[in-house]
């Protein structure tokens, strides 16, 4: 099972990416958990994350997240503002899941997805 966390602004936006991103998941028979939420209510989260995705309209705390969850070997990206915008959850997923599949959380720096 990998574990996906999107952070938004209010968690609203990313819910609807979200739940294409299950059905994307799903039609692949792919093990996932794919959660959306703000940003700030991430800091209480404590279920299981493998890779945190930023909606590019919190991509100004990529670097705090960052430097906070990588060295925890969870990889940090922001979606990129495109495949956002047209809910390529597809997309959004594979990139993702190759993510989470980083040994070196430091590999994931700069990605974009």
């Amino acid at each position: 099972m990998r574990y996906i966390t999107l952070l938004c602004t209010a968690g609203m936006s990313t819910s609807l990416l979200v739940n294409k991103m299950r059905r994307a998941a799903e039609t692949m028979n792919l093990e996932v958990q794919i959660t959306a939420m703000a940003e700030f209510a991430f800091q209480r989260y404590d279920n299981p994350t493998d890779v945190l995705l930023l909606g590019p309209q919190v991509g100004y705390k990529y670097e705090e997240l960052q430097a906070q969850f990588a060295p925890e070997g969870i990889p940090v990206a922001v979606i990129d503002s495109q495949a956002y915008a047209s809910m390529d959850a597809e997309t959004v997923l594979k990139k993702a899941l190759e993510l989470s599949k980083s040994k070196n959380p430091q590999q994931a720096t700069g990605h974009r997805v």
